[in-house]
């Protein structure tokens, strides 16, 4: 070998190695529920298998890592298209889920946020009772959960509907209040329990609650045997999870993208559902779940 080529190889390999020292971490910001934290063991395992560094930050709120990676102090997220398309951009038309997520990738786009691509599945909330018990009284649907909420409330007032509610939906503007306008349903403060989401699930097969606010991908539902009623006014979007990256963050570190199009690409209801249920029922740590899902799929 010439000393030239040696030159040219020591130089190359100088840069190679600077670029990897150098190369800040990549933030990940993921939300307070046995998804995310999946999503989140999942992407660090894969993207640190791929080479990239990667440091997580868990229990972020919503609208905290969106205003976080505004101002870029978050790399990216596992988003959801119903959560862009109605908190951050205050849009409430009923769309299709391929409609949802062309509006906000659009929109986003102006901010300097990459939608990539959509996993097949849909998050979205709805309410569930004990399967039994839904049975027994002949509920199905969200407009029969109302009507029972209303005849208790008109004729037993001590008896109290009490529903289940995670702590941010009580308060958002895709949550409780236009719910109850869509559904014509006025509640009394005794007959809201917050909670964290987590406990919902508990909640409602341990009769703590008359009803509940899940999301249809959780483990526990099926877990539990829990009955989905039926939202008969659509009121609920398309939630279908991606994953968000600033654009900055893409162009700095090349193979970014295909690499969280691949995780998007293995996931849908089923698949998301069955790793939920692996922590919830069979606690196992977000961490095992996720390193046997790649494992199984040769990805690492």
């Amino acid at each position: 070998m010439t000393f030239k080529k040696q030159l040219l190889g020591w130089f190359s390999a100088t840069l190679l190695f600077a670029g990897t020292v150098q190369a800040a971490p990549i933030t990940l910001a993921t939300k307070s529920f046995t998804e995310q934290h999946i999503l989140s063991a999942m992407t660090v395992q894969y993207l640190q298998k791929k080479g990239f560094q990667v440091q997580p930050q868990t229990n972020i709120a919503t609208v905290i890592s969106r205003n976080a990676m505004i101002n870029k102090q978050i790399d990216m997220t596992w988003e959801y298209t119903g959560t862009s398309l109605i908190i951050f951009n205050h849009i409430n038309k009923r769309m299709s889920p391929q409609e949802s997520y062309d509006t906000v990738k659009r929109l986003d786009a102006k901010l300097g946020l990459v939608w990539l691509k959509p996993a097949d599945m849909n998050n979205t909330y709805a309410f569930a009772m004990q399967r039994k018990r839904a049975e027994a009284e002949g509920i199905t649907t969200m407009s029969q959960m109302v009507e029972k909420i209303e005849h208790i409330r008109q004729t037993d007032p001590d008896k109290n509907w009490r529903l289940g509610l995670d702590l941010e939906f009580a308060g958002r503007s895709d949550g409780m209040k236009p719910l109850q306008e869509a559904y014509n349903m006025p509640l009394d403060r005794p007959q809201i329990r917050q909670m964290d989401p987590g406990l919902v699930y508990n909640a409602v097969r341990d009769g703590f609650v008359d009803a509940g606010l899940i999301y249809t991908t959780d483990g526990r539902v099926k877990g539990f045997d829990l009955k989905v009623l039926d939202d008969d006014k659509g009121f609920f979007p398309s939630y279908a999870v991606t994953p968000v990256v600033r654009k900055d963050v893409l162009e700095a570190n090349p193979g970014l993208e295909e690499a969280l199009d691949t995780l998007s690409g293995l996931l849908n209801n089923d698949v998301i559902a069955t790793l939920n249920a692996q922590v919830d029922i069979d606690h196992q740590t977000p961490q095992q779940v996720a390193r046997k899902f790649l494992q199984d799929k040769g990805m690492l």
